[in-house]
């Protein structure tokens, strides 16, 4: 079919304009891939191309977020999936529930992929404490979607509007070499420590769209040792690998959660690189906190090789090394 070209004057300001687009044009990518046309915002002015039907459709869609828009809501991506059910068919979706999630537990972060689904019941419990709790610590082996999912809960929480950023934080620990000594600038030397949190955000939305966030400081990504004097409100924050933190580490981190703030800490509490003699502050936050049941905003969820979502080889190897250990 012929590609037509449409174009669309959006008369509102500059700030409201910039809620109907997104972040980084992420509702505009949302309504491309719903309706398989181009569109391009610049401004006030949006064209669309495409087939006459899915550039109607894509027209309609962007009516609906501008009403929104005017009514003075923050879109999120159940009110954006609302707007192309109701272009499509005339009507909003039914398959998700009140909090945008579906009943299985997966969350949609981008829209550049399908949704993040949970693989096992626990994944999904951890999923569920991540939003019933203001804090949840994830401890078991690599591989088992500690720190995936914590990643694809904050992209959501985030797309939701129901935090301003999300900061990503890993504790540094040197082997053998002091950073003051690596070649390159702080974030040349600090980088490799923290390409496990750039792993699972490429696999969940654009390359494109991540530096444009980064840039923003709408995901912080940092050392440990930044955190210290800070207060993070209205934030997503994730510490990967908190078996590495000393326990004044983390006191010094946990207090500096704020108001409308969610704290995630994972580790793997048989893979500590602390010197000798240093205790882990994971394994004494589990000792003093361990019992806590949610009643306190508190959670803890402990995984084993039942939820490696790795090559399955990964979970023969995690359970050999663990029957040598007990043996």
């Amino acid at each position: 079919m012929a590609e037509v070209k449409k174009r669309i004057h959006i008369d509102l300001g500059n700030e409201a304009v910039l809620r109907l687009y997104g972040i980084a044009d992420e509702n505009l990518r949302l309504l491309e891939r719903a309706f398989n046309v181009t569109i391009i915002g610049k401004e006030n002015k949006i064209v669309i191309k495409g087939t006459k039907r899915d550039s109607d459709f894509a027209e309609k869609a962007i009516a609906g977020l501008k009403k929104r828009v005017e009514k003075g809501m923050l879109l999120s991506v159940v009110d954006i999936e609302g707007v192309i059910e109701e272009a499509r068919f005339g009507k909003k979706p039914e398959k998700k529930n009140d909090s945008g999630v579906l009943d299985d537990g997966s969350l949609f972060v981008s829209s550049g992929r399908d949704y993040v689904r949970p693989k096992t019941p626990n994944q999904r419990d951890y999923l569920k404490k991540i939003f019933d709790n203001q804090i949840v610590f994830a401890i078991g082996p690599a591989g088992t979607g500690k720190t995936y999912l914590a990643t694809a809960a904050g992209l959501y929480f985030l797309r939701e509007k129901k935090v301003d950023r999300i900061v990503l934080v890993r504790p540094i620990v040197e082997a053998g070499e002091n950073l003051g000594f690596l070649p390159g600038d702080m974030k040349e030397k600090i980088d490799p420590y923290l390409r496990p949190f750039y792993d699972a955000i490429y696999d969940m939305i654009e390359p494109r769209i991540f530096r444009e966030l980064l840039q923003n400081e709408i995901i912080e990504i940092a050392p440990l040792a930044y955190m210290r004097g800070r207060t993070l409100g209205n934030a997503f924050v994730i510490l990967d690998e908190a078996q590495n933190t000393t326990i004044d580490q983390m006191k010094m981190f946990l207090t500096r959660i704020g108001a409308g703030s969610k704290m995630v800490i994972t580790g793997d509490i048989t893979q500590i690189d602390l010197p000798a003699g240093k205790k882990s502050g994971l394994i004494h936050a589990e000792e003093i906190f361990g019992k806590s049941r949610g009643d306190e905003g508190m959670a803890f969820v402990s995984f084993s090789a039942e939820d490696v979502s790795r090559a399955a080889i990964v979970k023969k190897i995690l359970e050999a090394y663990e029957k040598y250990e007990k043996s």
